[in-house]
């Protein structure tokens, strides 16, 4: 039976001060199993600047990391696995959302760590490279499973503020799945050196590429799987490299080309500044998100939209689409939008009514399944 989801409420926003569905700590709920612990911790926070805010991550995260190094000189490898993994997840909470300063650099140096840990004796193993693009390197994961030849993969692509450590559950997945993956930082984040610009797809290209040349992987056969700025990103990959890029999975992802009302515009401009109402750099330091506005928001449609890009019609390979209803950052129009073009067939989409950004509450369930379709799509013959 599918374990239920935790029992606390939901409210889509960006408060880091309460644990909801839907609400900020939706990114890593899915990753800890003890939701008491969390909002134990969430209880004692004053601030979310970094002198606050990092110390009670950091002491959360240290105490598993400790269990980890106890549990594996023991030879308890899967118990201190496990230990490191809930270590690496408090880290990646106290870096949120970036390494926006030498503070936030050193838990996310701990984040890196722990999971380097966690991923010591898997089987098949995981496999730390780099991608190189115009000469700059770019370190990511890769895994591929157990066969006699060639084999089908992903490209797992990161979003704005979690990391390719933050995503090894896809790997995971896309390995019981029967898929090769290429975990790989956003442009902007992590151990990608590359800026968050629409040009930055350049480094999206080179791991295909890379991962093609593998011999493990049969370079016919790759896909793609991203969330939220991921889920934007898998489909401009798509219409930027649609001979390479045989099958995608994008959940959430904004903007495709749907334009919202004026209502629901101004609902996006007022979450954003909600959200930069938060600081979480040093005290005293620059706000950590620009505030938003219609005007703001216009000019980023302008530069991002697939429709803008002229890539729209590029966009033919099977997709499959996830998100909440409820979504405050990626408006379920851009599913819409999307079943409302491109061709005739090949367009599938999952909307969780009672859900937000990502549907994270239902991960358990999409998650599996986007790469058991996967591995559907890129095993059936090119149309």
């Amino acid at each position: 039976m599918t374990a239920q989801p935790p029992a606390i409420g939901f409210a889509p926003n960006e408060d880091p001060f309460t644990v909801q569905h839907g609400g900020f700590y939706r990114r890593w709920l899915s990753m800890l199993d003890d939701i008491d612990e969390l909002k134990a911790i969430v209880a004692r926070i004053e601030a979310t600047t970094e002198d606050k805010w990092v110390p009670l991550w950091h002491e959360a995260g240290k105490r598993y990391e400790d269990d980890g190094d106890r549990l594996a000189a023991s030879g308890q490898h899967d118990k201190a696995r496990t230990a490191f993994l809930k270590a690496k997840t408090f880290y990646s909470i106290g870096r949120f959302p970036s390494e926006i300063t030498p503070v936030k650099a050193q838990i996310s140096a701990d984040c890196a760590r722990a999971y380097r840990k966690a991923s010591e004796h898997l089987d098949p193993p995981l496999e730390v490279v780099e991608v190189v693009c115009e000469g700059k390197a770019i370190r990511a994961h890769f895994r591929v499973p157990k066969s006699k030849g060639p084999v089908p993969a992903v490209l797992i692509m990161c979003g704005s503020d979690m990391f390719k450590e933050d995503r090894g559950w896809a790997g995971e997945m896309a390995l019981a799945a029967g898929l090769a993956s290429l975990v790989m930082d956003a442009p902007g984040t992590g151990e990608n050196p590359f800026p968050w610009a629409p040009e930055s797809v350049k480094a999206w290209v080179a791991a295909i590429d890379w991962m093609a040349a593998r011999p493990e992987v049969d370079a016919g056969r790759i896909g793609a799987f991203g969330i939220s700025r991921g889920g934007y990103s898998v489909m401009q990959l798509a219409g930027f490299y649609p001979e390479m890029v045989r099958a995608v999975v994008a959940n959430a992802g904004h903007p495709f080309g749907y334009r919202m009302t004026t209502e629901e515009k101004q609902a996006v401009v007022d979450a954003r500044n909600a959200r930069a109402t938060f600081a979480f750099g040093a005290p005293g330091g620059p706000q950590t998100f620009e505030p938003w506005s219609l005007d703001y928001e216009d000019e980023q449609f302008k530069r991002w939209a697939l429709s803008e890009q002229g890539i729209l019609d590029r966009i033919t390979q099977p997709l499959l689409m996830i998100n909440g209803k409820h979504d405050h950052l990626a408006p379920v129009g851009n599913i819409y939008f999307m079943l409302e073009n491109g061709p005739v067939g090949g367009r599938e989409a999952r909307i969780y009514p009672d859900d937000g950004h990502c549907a994270f509450k239902h991960q358990k369930e999409w998650g599996p399944a986007s790469f058991t379709w996967l591995n559907e799509k890129l095993s059936a013959p090119r149309r």
